[in-house]
């Protein structure tokens, strides 16, 4: 059943200014916008990172160094996180970390040594460093590189 006795509270619920409709409705002739100039015509809005024609910031600060725009930025998991979640002969994937909230979906996932490890297990991941790599395959387990 449908109450009809419910109503927003006073106060909350107002009309719609529609500007531009004669003088009478205090916002006629030009809506609101002045006289002339950029702001008053359509679309005459002014971007944030406009300076009114001055060099804009971006472009007066000294730019130094290199960037390599051929990077691969690797999401890092240290050895002694994959101790912590899994345990002894589980297979370490990226699906896997992902599903337990250590990696993120889009970035290649690196495997670094830091941390101990006691397990065996099978990991999987895009990249491993060699102490990682030495660490991981010391106490028994393998490194698949996907």
């Amino acid at each position: 059943m449908i109450d009809k006795n419910i109503h927003p509270a006073p106060g909350s619920v107002k009309k719609r200014s529609r500007i531009g409709r004669g003088p009478g409705s205090g916002s006629g002739k030009t809506s609101g916008k002045g006289h002339k100039g950029q702001k008053s015509r359509s679309g005459g809005s002014i971007q944030p990172w406009f300076e009114g024609g001055q060099m804009p910031l971006q472009r007066r600060i000294p730019k130094r160094g290199f960037k390599n725009i051929n990077r691969v930025e690797f999401q890092i998991i240290n050895i002694g996180t994959l101790a912590e979640y899994y345990k002894e002969n589980d297979i370490v994937t990226i699906d896997s970390m992902f599903e337990n909230g250590i990696v993120k979906r889009d970035l290649p996932v690196k495997i670094l040594s830091r941390g101990e490890i006691s397990i065996p297990l099978t990991v999987q991941a895009h990249a491993f460093s060699k102490s990682a790599k030495e660490k991981i395959e010391a106490c028994g387990g393998k490194t698949e590189e996907v």
